[in-house]
Order: structure tokens, then sequence, then C-alpha cells
């Protein structure tokens, strides 16, 4: 007979999804400034989608192994913890030396060794993202699952809002050097990564310390897993075994995953688009920044780059850290009435909506164009920035509103749908979602901006948004079970 699970309070939700936080806030060092250091270290504007392929990949590998792993794991740390904290440490060595890697010059090309340690980052990352979604599925109960994935929402924005600011504030307040000449890492990006892996590795281990997960007769219990089969679910077959039935698991995988799928592809290949090219398209767009300046070929022809273009990057560079923080805020706060809004309307209205608002806001950056100086007050500083550049704080509130649901909606409305003793597997599984359409996008994106738009990075944005749009069409298409299915044994996949 299945227990009734125990309600957590505030704190508990908290602490299971507290190093995500930090988890975040490495990811998001990434995603805002990965783009700027490959251009630094001499990628050109086609093939930085093709570098950028190396996340999806690794998730795409790594997730559902650490997902099936983490399903048959228990120790004295649990089954979720144990990937957590090692992902964790894996991604702290490849944020202390993606930064470095110029020094590495007597070894390998820089641009190489870059590419090597963003791999690593993202295999490390991808390693932790898995076990942190499957953890909130085991510890909260089912009718509390709507605040754990929001407070898992909130925790994520925040840890995104810190970590995209964070170069431009080492910039404008404390006065590091935020430009570089090709080949090199500006220092406040440097020293960005530096802190990003203290509190990536810290606030993982406070989940870890705070966290007990249930032991195996208690979560067996209260996921309503019979004694009789237990010994079935813990069994560890050959690896041919675990193969077929890894093969079984994704051809009889749930409709409700299945239809999901379809959302999740115009959704990531939409914000694929956005992490890779927001830099370069402000750049252009606000900035004013000739598109020659993107083109290794042409830098290598002249003595050295002017410096006002070099500034007019570096400028960007922190102006898109600011973008992609203030979209951080906007989800953080609309992650506080996600879960509400979700129970009165519906999960499937507010995702729809979310998302269609994150298309609509895309779309709209071409208006944003006023290349007059404005000075602006951030609280922290005051900078001179165009005032293109201050209008595009607008979008980022639809983009924010989208991105909280993203992060969300898909889970909550998934679990549901997962037999108990699968659940690690099946969220791995679901990684296919979001790693396969970003390398749909790396793949093609770059051709699209060279040979459709001409190096003009703005319009591959305006391709994010009509993706994004088809996205939310999509999610009326959802049907979400109406309770949870029953475990999954190794003879009935």
């Amino acid at each position: 007979m299945q227990a009734q699970q125990p309600r957590l309070n505030f704190w508990q939700i908290w602490n299971v999804s507290f190093g995500f936080l930090g988890v975040q806030f490495g990811f998001a060092l990434q995603n805002a400034n990965v783009s700027r250091i490959l251009s630094d270290l001499g990628a050109d504007l086609h093939s930085l989608s093709l570098f950028w392929l190396v996340a999806p990949i690794m998730g795409l590998i790594v997730q559902p192994i650490v997902g099936s792993a983490s399903d048959r794991t228990w120790n004295r740390l649990g089954r979720r913890r144990p990937f957590i904290l090692a992902g964790a440490v894996a991604a702290v060595v490849g944020m202390v030396l993606l930064p470095n890697a110029p020094i590495f010059v007597a070894f390998m090309a820089p641009m190489i060794m870059g590419a090597i340690m963003v791999a690593l980052m993202d295999a490390s990352f991808n390693v932790c993202f898995q076990p942190f979604r499957s953890l909130v599925s085991d510890m909260v109960p089912a009718e509390q699952r709507n605040i754990g994935y929001s407070v898992q929402s909130l925790l994520i924005n925040i840890g995104a809002v810190i970590g995209s600011i964070l170069p431009f504030v080492l910039t404008n307040v404390v006065g590091l050097e935020n430009t570089a000449q090709l080949g090199e890492v500006a220092p406040s990006v440097m020293w960005a990564f530096y802190i990003g892996a203290t509190v990536l590795l810290g606030t993982v281990i406070w989940t870890v310390i705070r966290t007990k997960e249930y032991a195996p007769e208690d979560y067996y219990r209260y996921k309503g897993v019979k004694p009789e089969e237990i010994e079935q679910v813990e069994e560890k077959p050959p690896l041919s075994e675990r193969f077929k039935g890894f093969i079984d698991l994704c051809v009889k995988m749930p409709t409700t995953m299945k239809q999901l799928a379809v959302v999740q592809f115009f959704s990531w290949f939409a914000l694929f688009i956005m992490w890779v090219y927001t830099t370069p398209a402000i750049t252009q767009h606000i900035w004013n920044v000739d598109k020659k300046w993107f083109d290794p070929a042409y830098i290598a022809t002249v003595p050295m780059v002017p410096e006002t273009i070099v500034a007019a990057k570096g400028a960007a560079g922190d102006w898109v850290g600011i973008l992609f923080a203030a979209y951080s805020v906007f989800a953080a706060v609309f992650s506080v009435f996600l879960a509400r809004l979700a129970d009165k309307f519906g999960r499937k209205l507010i995702y729809a909506g979310s998302l269609a608002l994150g298309g609509i806001s895309y779309v709209s950056f071409l208006m944003f164009q006023d290349l007059n100086a404005v000075n602006v007050n951030l609280l922290i500083t005051e900078v001179t920035v165009p005032v293109g550049a201050v209008n595009l704080l607008l979008p980022m509130v639809g983009i924010g509103i989208a991105w909280a649901a993203i992060l969300a909606m898909p889970y909550a409305m998934l679990a549901g749908a997962l037999p108990p003793n699968k659940t690690g597997v099946y969220m791995g599984i679901f990684n296919f979602t979001v790693a396969a359409p970003q390398i749909v996008s790396g793949l093609t994106a770059g051709w699209i901006l060279s040979s459709v738009f001409d190096n003009e990075a703005k319009y591959i944005i305006v391709v994010a948004g009509v993706s994004m749009l088809l996205g939310a069409l999509a999610v009326f298409f959802v049907k979400e079970p109406e309770q949870l299915p029953p475990p999954v044994l190794e003879g009935e996949n």
C-alpha cells in the first residue's frame, strides 16, 4: 500500500534546489560570455554556433547515463546527491581553466583549449542538472510539485542574474578592464569565472549537507513500489540488457513526454540562438559595429583593431550580461507567481501564454535601434550606452517570463506522467528534447546567418521569435495524465 509522502516546509524545498543557484550561476556566466571569449580567441560568426554544439551534445550523452545511474544508486549521500557533488567539482575545474586558455598556447591553439574547457564545463553542468530535477520529484510530494519546481526556477534565475551581471560589475564598480585584443580574455571575465566557481561549489555543498534523501524502503513506500518489486527495480542487468531496456524506454515513453518534446524543440531552438548570437546582434544593431569586425579573416589584414571597435565590443558584451540578468530577474519574479497561476488557470494556458510572449519579444528586437547616447544609473554605477540598449530591457520582460515557464512547466507536467522508479532515467531521456533542438540550431543557425542574412545577426534573433511562437501553439496539443502511472519493472520495458 502506498504511504503518504510527508509534506515539506518552504525551507526544506528551498534547500533541495539551493545548489542549482550555483550551477546556474556558472551556466549563466557561460551563456553570456562564451561567445565573447571564443570570438576574442579567434572564432568567426559562422563557427560560433558549431562551438556551442558542445553543450547539447554533452547533455545528450551525459544526462540519460546519469539519470539511469542515479535511479539505481543508494549510498550514504543518497541517490542524487553523489552525482550533483561530483558534477560541481568537475565544473569548477572547467570554470577556472577556460579564461586561462591563452596560457596554454605552447601546447595548443587557445581557441581549441577554450573549446575543450567549454566541453568539460558542459559535461559537468549536465551531471548536475538531471539529478537536481529528479531530486525535486523524489523529495516533494505530488500536491507540492508546482511549488517545488517554481522554487527551483526562482533559485535558478537568482543564480542567473548574479552570474550574468558579474562581469559588468567587475568592470564598472571594481574597475577591472573589460577589453581584449584577439587571442586574449578580458580580466573582468576571468575574475567573474573564478568567483562563479566558488559560488557553485559552495551552494552545491549546502544542498548536499542540508538535504537528507529518503532511505530506499521509505522512498519505495511513498512512490507505491511493492516490496516484491523492489529487487527487480534495483537489479543491475548486464550492459547489453540495460541498453535494450533503455531503447525500449525511449520507444515506449509516455504520450505526454512525446507531446512535450515538440514544444521543447521550438523553445530550445530559440534559446540556443539567443545565447549564441545576442552578443554580435547587439554589437552590430545597437553599437553600430560593422559586421566585418566579426570576421577573423578581415581582422588579420589590419595591423590592430581600432580602439573604438574594441571598446564598443567590450561595452556591448557587458551590456549583454545586463540584458541576460534582466530576463533572469523577470523570470525570478514571475517564478514567485507561477505555481499559483498554474493552479488557477492550468499549466497549459500559462505555459503557452509565456512562450508566446517570449516569441513576440524576440521579434521586437528590430524595433529598438537608437544610437543616441544616454547616461543610465544602474544603482551600482552609472554608464553611458546607446538609447537602443536601454530600450532592449523591455523585451527582456517577455523573454524572462518565457524562460521561467520553460524551466518549470514541462517538468511539472512531465513528473506526473512518469513511473516513480524510472523518474531519473526518463528525466535524462527528456533532456534529448533540450539537446536535440540545440544541435539542430547549432548546425543550421550559422548557415542561415551567413547565407540568408549575410551575417546581419539581428535577423537570426527574429528566427528565434518565430520558433518560440510555434512552441506556444504546440502546448495546446499536450495531454496531461490524471494520475501517476504505476512503477515499471525491468521485464515490462
